[in-house]
């Protein structure tokens, strides 16, 4: 029999991509550490420790930012792709403290050899830039300030320190001194900022690179060797597609690919290992950081709806703290996630933060210079002016904090999702009514269905 058939006829498990449909912060971490119940491993295949994921088990709160939220499962591989960018001291901090927290961590953590580093410079160009923009009036693009941009822009620039380097000292060394040179001139020479010193990062890097070698790996081979023994595997993305740096609300978007199609090549396998697509959508909306944001609401005066969604959310971002902004759903942009995921079904987190309201809201398109869309633009400063159209439904005094059946809902919740489901033509797989593991209406199973 030729091999490449007996191959193609292994064994297989199924896998799923978790993504979010909105601009990021829609409670991924949760649903990615329910869903690994019934996965071999998780993969994160884009972002770096911008992205903040705050899982609540048995009452306790873990925030992770760069290792897979599957960590906190016993047993389960977890995989930092190639498409990710590392801050290796950040990345050892969050092991750290894991560990201290009595979690095994590195047995069950590989990282790609293929992912860009962050180091030093990056986070101070990042700084320096928001704080330039600011001061000249251009408008901060409101960056967590952690390197994220310059160290995509020098993995783009065929630049970057990579975390094979890591392995070979001299070569180390002689790409720093070249990347350093380049980042201090931008740093004094333009951002008013002063030079970085080679010889503390350099000593650091190789501190850390005996550390992180045990943990190195060709991830996109071990992926492809579990998923044919028959184990599912789960991609995690962070952030949200419409801060996708092609197909979000550029230049208020972040530096890496946030789509489902980026799982593949941001894990180092090929696209037809991803068989599930799950889109991660709050029941209503919130953005971090500046940007078009049609359905935003004031939130500063008490008994407002913003002002609710704000304090009964807790919004505030995991890893900056900052006050998220807060509006009603926004379906017409969910439409514009679903055509570019490939949505197979949909998660609905925080329906109980809509508890007590009289009405709720969800926009179904917008005005713009005179006419109706019914989708997201593509271009930011035309989102600008869009004007929602919104669709009200009556709302609930009921409590839907806790529920785990769809008849357990009221009503009024009943009709409110099934009307989301219709507009966006897309299945409600799973709805989220409280922050811990167990506060999930299963509907449609991703690993099952």
């Amino acid at each position: 029999m030729d091999t490449r058939s007996a191959a193609s006829a292994e064994v297989r498990g199924r896998n799923v991509v978790v993504v979010g449909t909105q601009w990021g912060d829609e409670g991924k971490g949760k649903v990615v550490d329910w869903l690994t119940d019934h996965a071999a491993g998780v993969v994160r295949f884009q972002g770096g420790h911008n992205a903040g994921h705050t899982l609540v088990i048995n009452g306790v709160k873990t925030a992770l930012q760069l290792i897979p939220s599957g960590i906190m499962r016993a047993g389960v591989a977890c995989y930092i792709g190639n498409g990710v960018v590392v801050d290796p001291a950040h990345l050892l901090l969050e092991i750290g403290r894991l560990e201290a927290a009595g979690l095994d961590v590195r047995s069950r953590l590989f990282i790609s050899e293929s992912c860009p580093l962050i180091l030093p410079f990056h986070v101070e160009v990042d700084k320096a830039r928001e704080a330039l923009r600011e001061t000249s009036g251009a408008g901060k693009i409101g960056t967590t300030g952690k390197g994220i941009g310059p160290a995509y822009e020098d993995k783009v620039a065929r630049r970057a320190l990579r975390v094979q380097d890591l392995k070979h000292p001299e070569r180390f060394a002689r790409k720093l001194r070249e990347l350093l040179a380049l980042h201090n001139f931008a740093l004094e020479g333009y951002l008013n900022s002063a030079a970085l010193e080679f010889q503390p990062i350099f000593e650091h890097a190789m501190q850390m690179a005996e550390q992180l070698k045990p943990m190195m790996a060709d991830v996109g081979v071990r992926i492809d060797a579990a998923n044919r023994a028959g184990g599912s595997i789960l991609f995690e993305g962070a952030q949200g597609t419409l801060l996708d740096i092609d197909h979000g609300t550029y230049p208020f978007v972040t530096s890496s690919n946030c789509v489902a199609g980026n799982a593949a090549a941001g894990s180092g396998v090929g696209p037809q290992l991803l068989h599930y697509m799950l889109g991660i959508t709050k029941a209503y909306t919130t953005r971090v950081g500046s940007g078009p944001f049609p359905t935003e609401l004031p939130m500063d005066e008490p008994g407002t709806v913003g002002h609710h969604l704000s304090t009964v959310g807790q919004e505030r971002g995991t890893v900056t703290g900052r006050a998220r902004r807060c509006g009603w759903l926004d379906g017409a942009a969910l439409k514009r996630a679903m055509l570019i995921n490939g949505i197979t079904g949909l998660c609905l987190t925080k329906l109980d933060v809509l508890d007590g309201l009289t009405e709720i809201r969800m926009c179904v398109g917008y005005e713009l210079h005179g006419e109706r869309v019914d989708i997201l633009p593509l271009d930011a400063d035309e989102i600008v002016n869009c004007k929602p159209i919104y669709e009200v439904f009556p709302g609930w005094t009921e409590t839907t904090f806790g529920v785990t059946t769809w008849e357990g809902l009221p009503l009024n919740a009943q009709r409110y999702l099934e009307r989301v489901q219709e507009f966006i033509a897309t299945p409600i797989a799973m709805v989220s009514t409280g922050p811990d593991r167990d506060h999930t209406i299963l509907l449609r199973h991703p690993y099952k269905d």
